[in-house]
């Protein structure tokens, strides 16, 4: 969910050529006052996302990763909107009077339209499954194996899988574990086929973790054939638990989404990063918003579960398709994609083309990049140079959200390795990456890097760069402002702005916010008596 980004996500505007398959319109939910509610017009938004998705003439892997933006982006939704009008119902009527509408009228609007989404969301994924096979590629379930297919999967599971997955027998556990969020679990019925036991239940979560969701099969020549993790787990099920004596079993995906957002109060004896530490515990055991399940499933392990995790008909239990998760789609196998099928690769902006230096370009004129579809290398080459350039003398960067192996970090560490003063500006309070950011603060301070955490009050969206560097007897400086993330993973999905400049007058600007950045108490006194001398 881009809720810190000024731009949304957007992908390739199709071809027009071709002509747009009407597609089922979803009707925005307009409340009759004169605004809308703003969870209700998050909604559409996402609705939106879904209509690209719907798009025939968008390629088709990318109408994939626009279903698997579509789920995370309900997901994040559910974890913090949905959550906070649930606290808000608990508070009662202390609650509705700093509110225009009763969260429980909202939260039943909510559950309407999400489930009016997710019809229109199968509806899609269907058509897409048929294009898939128009293109040769299968997803085979544990049903629609062949031998060798069959053998393989055994082998998969043997090799990598068996070790990764404990079952847990919830029918003889006297508190049911807390099932993880983000997560998806199978759960199971055991049976005999003579019925000479009583059924029983067990879940086992899908190790999605530590292993990829999807499995390339062995195929037919021009084929391909793709198997999603829980159908390995699924087809392995009678060896799984053989040692029980069960030989009837059936299987249904579940999802818990739970209460995410922090509780972070304005104690000043209480470090931000204490509190965020606890905040993140306490986030793992939160409160279930959601309740997700396979249609399909047994009715009776259905009842068993929403009993045991104390759920009711107001907690959103929303059942739905054979998958669930469906966020991990955004890294479906792309190998077995024809480039037609794909969307274009990014490219260097022109005047980046087989040139040294990045800076020798920015010096002499102002570059914008226009991701996903300008390479975001281009960034990562600047802080590179940076890196190495022996006359440079200091880099100062702010950062919200990063990628997992962020090579914005690997050459800010390797700036100061150099010599350079690196100051970095960390937001900590990024949602849902708060954790991550928590770590690179840690690795960047072991490497002598100066990192600064916000300031108290407001978060620091900006992402602003400046580097100095030393030019005869003076000093030039160049960055950049952005819109978006530092994170080359996202740079290939979302859409974004970046203006590298050496203007003097815009980086006159952002030595002025790092300033107050870095110093904001002496930036307001200065200001509360004369205009700063900035």
């Amino acid at each position: 969910m881009r809720s810190d980004s000024t731009a949304a996500a957007i992908l390739p505007a199709p071809p027009k050529s071709k002509t747009v398959k009407k597609t089922t319109k979803l009707k925005p939910v307009i409340s009759k006052k004169k605004t809308i509610v703003r969870d209700i017009s998050w909604l559409s938004f996402n609705a939106r996302v879904l209509q690209e998705a719907a798009d025939t003439t968008v390629p088709l892997y990318e109408r994939i990763r626009f279903l698997g933006i579509f789920s995370n982006n309900l997901d994040e939704f559910f974890r913090v909107r949905v959550a906070t009008l649930k606290r808000m119902v608990a508070f009662g009527r202390s609650a509705r009077m700093h509110m225009e509408e009763n969260p429980e009228l909202i939260l039943d609007e909510i559950q309407s339209t999400v489930i009016t989404q997710q019809q229109e969301f199968d509806r899609i994924w269907k058509e897409i499954e048929e294009e898939l096979k128009h293109e040769h590629i299968f997803i085979r379930t544990e049903k629609h194996l062949n031998r060798e297919q069959q053998k393989f999967v055994q082998n998969y599971f043997n090799d990598q899988v068996r070790t990764n997955i404990i079952p847990l027998m919830i029918e003889s556990i006297p508190n049911l574990p807390y099932l993880r969020d983000k997560s998806i679990y199978l759960a199971v019925v055991l049976a005999k086929e003579d019925n000479s036991v009583r059924q029983t239940y067990a879940l086992i979560e899908i190790p999605t973790t530590v292993l990829p969701r999807f499995l390339i099969l062995p195929s037919k020549e021009g084929e391909h054939d793709i198997m999603l993790m829980e159908d390995v787990i699924r087809f392995n099920l009678p060896h799984i638990f053989s040692y029980f004596g069960y030989d009837k079993f059936s299987s249904s995906i579940i999802k818990v989404t739970r209460d995410a957002e922090l509780d972070i109060d304005n104690d000043v004896a209480t470090s931000l990063i204490h509190q965020l530490e606890k905040g993140i515990k306490a986030r793992r055991k939160g409160k279930p918003v959601r309740f997700i399940y396979d249609s399909q499933i047994d009715p009776y392990i259905l009842e068993f579960l929403i009993r045991r995790l104390g759920l009711s008909k107001k907690d959103n239990l929303l059942p739905g398709g054979r998958i669930h998760n469906f966020k991990d789609f955004m890294d479906f196998p792309d190998e077995v994609f024809t480039r037609e099928r794909m969307r274009r690769k990014t490219i260097i902006h022109p005047l980046f083309q087989n040139v040294p230096s990045v800076m020798s370009v920015i010096r002499e004129q102002d570059v914008m990049l226009h991701t996903p579809y300008h390479s975001f290398d281009t960034i990562i080459d600047l802080l590179r140079e940076a890196a190495m350039d022996p006359l440079v003398t200091t880099i100062k960067i702010t950062a919200y959200r990063l990628a997992k192996n962020s090579r914005i970090i690997n050459a800010l560490i390797n700036a100061v390795r150099n010599g350079k003063q690196v100051v970095v500006v960390l937001e900590l309070r990024a949602r849902f990456d708060e954790e991550a950011n928590l770590k690179w603060k840690e690795r960047l301070e072991e490497e002598g890097v100066k990192v600064l955490y916000g300031v108290p009050g407001m978060k620091v969206h900006a992402k602003i760069c400046v580097i100095k560097k030393r030019s005869g007897n003076s000093t030039v400086q160049y960055g950049f402002v952005s819109t978006g993330n530092l994170n080359e993973r996202t740079a290939k999905v979302y859409g974004d702005h970046c203006l590298l400049t050496s203007d003097r007058g815009i980086m006159a600007d952002i030595n002025r916010i790092f300033r107050y950045l870095e110093s904001p108490a002496t930036m307001k006194r200065s200001s509360s008596n004369a205009p700063p001398s900035w």
